[in-house]
This record gives C-alpha cells, structure tokens and sequence, in this order.
C-alpha cells in the first residue's frame, strides 16, 4: 500500500519562507541602518573638520587683518615723520634765508635808488621806492634779475615826477630764490630719477 504523507509540508514551508524573509528584510534594515550610520558618522566627521579648517582660517584672517592695520598706521606713522623731517631740512636750508635777502637787497640797491617799503606774501616781495631817474629803477630791476636770491623782477607802478626834484616813483614786485631750496629740489628729483 502506498504510504501518504500527510503532514503538511507545503504550510511548513510557506512558514519558513516567511521566516526567512522576515529574517532578510530585518537583516536588510539592520544593515541599511548600520549604513546610514556609518554614512552620518563620516558626514558629521567631515562636516566637523571643515568646520575646524574654517575656524582656523577666520582666526587667521583676523590676525591677518590686525597685521595689515598695524602696518597701516606704521606706514602713516611713517609718513609724518618723513613729513616732519623734509620741513626739518627745509627750516635748516632756509635758516638763513632772511639774512641773504636783506644783504641782496643792499646789494642790489644801485646807487640814486632808496626803498621806502617792503612787503613780503610767501615768497613774493613788494618794493616800493623812490628813484633819481626811470633809468636807474631798470637798473635796479637789472640787478634783481642777476641775483641768485631774488628773481623774477616785474614793475608794477612808474611815476615820474617834475619839479625841481625830478625822480620816479615806483613799485615793483619779485620773487625771493634760495639756491639752497633749488639745489636739495634738484638733488632729491635726481635721486628719484636715478632710482627709476
């Protein structure tokens, strides 16, 4: 006789098919989870060590800033003092400068030729005066354009007199030199052409 197999295998093996889907996809999720994990660790650690990188260069950038102010104001610093010491030199090449005009003054002052004022506005003078002749004001304003101290002599007013005191009066204006100035002028354009 033949012998059933009454057992019912093919509910069994449905419920072991059950069972080893549900052990995969749990086994599927434990995995898909320890890789998110894994995924978050390296992401954080990235995102933690970029930031690390960042901060250091904001703390680098803002020692950097400091340097460049301080450099700044040393290079303002700088400036005045290098300003100070051009109007220290300029005082001491002009320091005897008033004595050299008034000599220039005498020496260019031609014989039948008196001043009767002189004013000065930076580094123009007026002369005013008065003159034996028209002749010997040109010869004053001669000798004022032959003067290495004085410069640029211009007549401003000419009034001849009559009468028994013939002569002119006259203003004239001209520039105070200092061959001093000019030389270091001279000497400083130099130095800076030749650095070029």
């Amino acid at each position: 006789m033949p012998r059933i197999n009454l057992i019912p295998w093919r509910e069994a093996e449905r419920k072991q098919t059950r069972q080893e889907f549900a052990v995969g996809a749990v086994g599927a999720l434990v995995l898909a989870g320890a890789i998110a994990f894994a995924v978050n660790l390296q992401m954080s650690s990235a995102i933690s060590h970029q930031n690390e990188r960042n901060q250091y260069l904001k703390d680098e950038t803002a020692k950097l800033d400091k340097q460049i102010a301080e450099i700044l104001e040393l290079d303002q610093e700088k400036q005045r003092l290098v300003a100070r010491m051009q109007v220290i030199e300029q005082l001491e090449r002009s320091r005897a400068e008033v004595v050299h005009l008034f000599d220039q003054l005498v020496k260019t002052l031609p014989e039948g030729v008196y001043l009767t004022s002189i004013k000065q506005n930076d580094r123009k003078l007026q002369l005013k005066g008065n003159a034996q002749s028209s002749s010997r004001v040109s010869n004053y304003m001669r000798n004022i354009d032959a003067s290495v101290w004085l410069a640029e002599p211009s007549l401003d007013i000419l009034e001849t007199k009559s009468g028994s005191t013939a002569g002119a009066d006259f203003t004239l204006n001209a520039m105070q030199e200092n061959p001093n100035l000019k030389a270091g002028t001279d000497g400083a354009s130099g130095a800076a052409q030749g650095a070029r």
